[in-house]
């Protein structure tokens, strides 16, 4: 398959998820019942991501505009160990390695081994030529380079198992957000999806907030009655009565709107259902701080990544700041 086939059938994936047709939603269906976080909501909302932002031909076609895209490669054969935090995460490491031309031998996390193996026997039925060049593995043996993506502690594995070969290798990480406190309604409401997304597991989640003294909270915790339902989530609902026994019983003040706890912590890190806050005196000195910070993804405000724009990463915005692709053709 040269460059522009491959490209065809990446739009054509893309057509297929925006018609949602019944094998799909059925698929969508088997995917929660196996993992209750991942709800219809947000597999529909990760499918829309991924359709508009990753899936697009003319913006496939750009962001290959940006490389030197041979079509006389010589395949190697990429090992990439996807995360299963939220649905289909590692999807865009799959498109680089598939555009690139290499091939790849996939190991899916636990939690989800749904959804990317449907999209991959659906690009196999396309393009036959594909099957050869996509293996699905429960271990990752004699590859050439390796793409891995988990928790701090896995990575430690990771670097011990991949360090004689090109790699990649991602640990936890995780968002902020910086209010200044003249945010519209629309704005906080906007936030409030970069909080509650996926309920807060995906690394692109603000898990803390830096706000001015005297802040005045209540707009931002009135922002968030879209998420009211989360206390009907039984797995939600066990984590936010877990979090709110903790701080009672360690007499920790806290505020709440009934779907979030919110408590003021100097960690960027926050457990599900909780948002950490601190006050800042100097908003530029904060963020020269935070972006200097590498367990931070992504930062949301003014002059920042967008409200409500944090889940919705474009074929440029690389986990960690390292090109993919650029890795790729570098073999």
């Amino acid at each position: 398959m040269n460059l522009q086939n491959r490209i065809e059938v990446m739009a054509v994936l893309g057509e297929y998820l925006q018609k949602n047709n019944e094998e799909w939603q059925t698929v969508k269906q088997t995917a929660t019942q196996k993992n209750p976080w991942f709800t219809e909501e947000f597999i529909n909302k990760a499918t829309e991501a991924i359709t508009n932002q990753f899936l697009n031909k003319e913006k496939l076609i750009n962001w290959c505009s940006h490389y030197h895209l041979d079509d006389l490669i010589t395949p190697k054969n990429i090992g990439i160990v996807m995360a299963g935090n939220i649905p289909m995460v590692g999807f865009h490491d799959f498109l680089s390695v598939f555009i690139s031309g290499h091939t790849q031998t996939v190991k899916l996390s636990s939690k989800d081994d749904i959804l990317m193996p449907h999209l991959i026997q659906k690009i196999g039925e396309w393009a036959q030529e594909s099957k050869n060049r996509i293996i699905i593995a429960q271990q990752l043996k004699g590859c050439d380079a390796y793409i891995a993506t988990g928790g701090n502690q896995s990575a430690v594995y990771f670097e011990q198992y991949f360090s004689k070969y090109p790699n990649i290798i991602r640990k936890n990480r995780t968002s902020v957000a910086i209010l200044s406190g003249s945010e519209t309604d629309e704005e906080l409401k906007n936030l409030a999806e970069d909080i509650q997304s996926y309920f807060g597991l995906g690394c692109r989640n603000v898990t803390k907030i830096y706000v001015p003294e005297n802040y005045d909270f209540i707009p931002f915790l009135n922002s968030f009655k879209s998420f009211n339902h989360f206390r009907e989530h039984h797995k939600y609902s066990n984590n936010y009565d877990y979090q709110l026994s903790i701080l009672l019983l360690n007499n920790i003040k806290y505020m709440s709107n009934e779907n979030l706890l919110l408590v003021e912590d100097e960690k960027i890190f926050s457990p599900i259902s909780v948002l950490h806050y601190e006050f800042y005196q100097n908003r530029d000195k904060t963020i020269e701080k935070l972006n200097k910070n590498d367990e931070i993804q992504c930062i949301v405000g003014s002059n920042q990544i967008q409200f409500g724009q944090s889940q919705n990463p474009d074929l440029f915005s690389y986990a960690d700041g390292i090109d993919t692709l650029e890795f790729l053709l570098s073999l």
